[in-house]
């Protein structure tokens, strides 16, 4: 019997691992999640290398080798090499889901630098770079949908370079990264460039949508408030919402004469990507954010604790589409009652960039460690060989640490 994961794609949505990891990847894990779930797709993020490289000694050998070759090595080159490794791994397992399908799925993503994320021009440049050293054809470079994200998205779409968009909440911002990348295609097209094997997907993290509606909620109620029965009313239900009426808003570009030229002339759609979608509060079911997602040209990055949820006990139905005026009516209740998403949108956009900032500093600094232990001469010493141009910012963030 094939597993809920794998069936997922029966309503035309992908199952990504939102996770890698140098042991994972080596045993097999994400091969056995291709071969008996159906998995296509794989996303990482300083998180989640932090976790991997700080714990247990399987990037040991090749640090040790890295440091033995090129004795300058920098900090932030070393967890790059330990990274892009494990990035060209992972798009070698999916290359036959990649080559099945046509380019149509089978990425693996890799962020560009957080520390980047409010200048345009140094995220471009640095997308370039990673797409050209790690050289794989099924990699999405992923890039935050902010205000100096949007022109850069543009741009890399037009180079050629597939494209992760992160830190989506809000429709607005998702309509911008749409058309960011509408526009990259035209202007590919304009130089008689092909686009049918442009891939894009638009990230809209979920659960973090209700983690603060419900904070703002739980302030309000602790003051008798009068609308507290519709209040309690909205509690894990506006992210789902959210989202559905962000899929409305692509049913609605896809179906319009501009998006349909360019699909004769072989364009993908950009898909929406559910990410976030790990429950934060224990009180919900564990398969809420798959449970409610699931819809045609859909992702859904799924956690490790999340896929194994939904293996054993998610409900699968074409939710996505279903109870839309409900959500409509959800929405209207959040403003009715002045929760104002919007500026919760963009609250958790700020947050979010810091959230990937400090999550860059604790992978750096876990590299440092593990730099620090093999070579075995302490982290200030380390620091003495290293082009200060390099790690002038490193330095003074892991200082703060």
């Amino acid at each position: 019997m094939a597993s809920r994961v794998r069936k997922l794609h029966d309503f035309g949505q992908a199952p990504w691992l939102d996770f890698v990891d140098r042991r994972f990847l080596k045993e097999g894990g994400l091969q056995r999640l291709v071969e008996e779930d159906g998995v296509t797709g794989v996303t990482s993020n300083p998180s989640i290398f932090e976790k991997a490289i700080a714990h247990g000694d399987a990037y040991d050998a090749q640090l040790l080798a890295l440091l033995q070759s090129r004795p300058g090595t920098s900090i932030t080159q070393a967890y790059e090499a330990l990274a892009v490794q494990d990035i060209q791994d992972a798009a070698d397992t999916l290359q036959p889901v990649y080559d099945r399908l046509n380019g149509r799925d089978g990425y693996v993503s890799l962020e560009v630098s957080p520390y980047l994320a409010e200048s345009t021009e140094e995220t471009v440049a640095e997308a370039q770079r990673l797409w050209r050293q790690i050289d794989r054809p099924n990699l999405m470079i992923k890039v935050p949908g902010i205000q100096a994200g949007v022109p850069a998205i543009r741009q890399l779409i037009e180079d050629g370079i597939n494209i992760n968009v992160t830190l989506l909440f809000g429709q607005q911002s998702y309509a911008a990264v749409a058309m960011a990348f509408v526009e990259g295609l035209e202007a590919r097209l304009a130089q008689g460039q092909p686009i049918d094997r442009i891939a894009s997907v638009a990230s809209f993290f979920v659960s973090r949508i209700d983690a603060a509606i419900d904070r703002k909620i739980a302030e309000r109620l602790k003051s008798a408030d009068a609308e507290a029965e519709a209040l309690r009313g909205l509690r894990g239900q506006v992210a789902i919402a959210n989202a559905k009426l962000a899929y409305q808003w692509y049913l609605g570009f896809v179906a319009s004469e501009r998006w349909q030229a360019l699909v004769e002339r072989g364009a993908m759609p950009q898909r929406l990507l559910w990410a976030s979608t790990g429950t934060k509060d224990p009180s919900y079911p564990d398969t809420l954010y798959v449970d409610n997602l699931i819809g045609p040209e859909t992702v859904n990055t799924l956690p490790p604790k999340t896929m194994d949820a939904f293996r054993d006990h998610g409900t699968l139905a074409p939710s996505l589409t279903a109870e839309v005026e409900s959500a409509r009516r959800i929405l209207r209740e959040v403003d009715r009652l002045g929760l104002d998403l919007p500026a919760v949108a963009d609250e958790l956009v700020r947050d979010g960039v810091k959230q990937f900032a400090d999550a860059a500093d604790a992978l750096l600094g876990a590299v440092a460690a593990k730099r620090s232990a093999i070579v075995g001469d302490g982290l200030n010493s380390m620091h003495e060989a290293l082009p200060r141009e390099l790690d002038e910012a490193v330095e003074a963030r892991l200082e703060r640490m």
